[in-house]
């Protein structure tokens, strides 16, 4: 039996009539025909009764009319029940995860868990944070790696999405050293330029959602925008104004005294790390590495 029969029958079904049913299967009425009668034949039942205008369904006709649906609802599964076979196999964990994270955090954490754990191939799409979670909906990926804060959920929240803390890191922000090694903008002058981040920067909407009244209250000149902390940081240490860095990123900068911190402690937002898994069974290796992960 072609599979393609099913539709050209459902056609038929629907309107009773060969002429539109060809038309909405794109052929000509006898090659129609020809289709409808050879399913028939393949059944051995006439499906339906054709002395009547529009044609009816026969009782064989209105029994197959549930078969078909059932079968047509099955091949409509069976590319996404292969995909979760394939993949239950498969030993590679594929993350997506926010810039800043991929090359500070990722590659310890990930080394660290290898002391204890078998962590196999890894598959990593660095990305900025709504593109991340738009993976993980999509089942793209196993895994995401994102800053978060408890007082703003996400969209990975929002849809439920279940998650694990595996590391904290705090937002500072900092300026460049002057020649005393003092920092060179402060937020304390009230007019230091500021280095911003995008829209569609993670970071920068938890920092908005966070403290962004109290930044805007500043009235801060915004000197630079971009969505990559990296950016923001090369800018910073250029001596073009603040930014709120990860110290995950910015750790060494600040022990080297190359940056220094441009506001008191108070200004700092410090966040969570946090790893969001697919809703769906993930099969056996990612399964096995998301029980491992504290």
């Amino acid at each position: 039996m072609n599979l393609s029969w099913l539709d050209d029958f459902q056609a038929l079904a629907a309107t009773g009539n060969f002429s539109r049913a060809a038309e909405d299967r794109h052929m000509t009425q006898p090659a129609f025909s020809r289709r409808i009668r050879a399913l028939e034949e393949w059944l051995g039942a006439e499906l339906f009764d054709r002395s009547s205008q529009p044609a009816r369904l026969t009782e064989a006709g209105e029994w197959f009319r549930q078969v078909a649906q059932g079968l047509l609802a099955q091949v409509a599964r069976l590319p996404g029940e292969a995909q979760t076979i394939a993949e239950a196999g498969a030993s590679t964990l594929k993350f997506a995860a926010t810039h800043a994270l991929s090359f500070t955090f990722l590659p310890g954490w990930l080394r660290g868990l290898e002391s204890r754990l078998p962590v196999g191939p890894v598959q990593l799409v660095s990305d900025v944070m709504p593109r991340c979670e738009a993976l993980l909906q999509a089942s793209k990926v196993h895994f995401v790696l994102s800053h978060a804060h408890a007082g703003t959920p996400g969209a990975l929240d929002a849809a439920g999405y279940p998650s694990i803390t595996v590391g904290h890191d705090t937002l500072v922000p900092v300026s460049a050293a002057d020649a005393r090694g003092h920092a060179l903008h402060t937020l304390a002058s009230g007019s230091a330029p500021l280095l911003a981040y995008s829209a569609e920067s993670g970071l920068g909407h938890l920092l908005l959602q966070v403290m962004g009244e109290r930044i805007a209250a500043l009235h801060l000149p915004v000197l630079f925008t971009a969505h990559l902390a990296s950016v923001l940081k090369t800018m910073a240490l250029d001596g073009r104004g603040i930014a709120w860095l990860p110290v995950t990123l910015v750790a060494g900068e600040l022990a080297q005294g190359r940056l220094q911190r441009a506001a008191p402690a108070d200004w700092d937002l410090v966040l969570d790390i946090r790893l969001f898994r697919d809703l769906r069974a993930l099969g056996r290796a990612p399964e096995a590495f998301w029980a491992a992960v504290p």
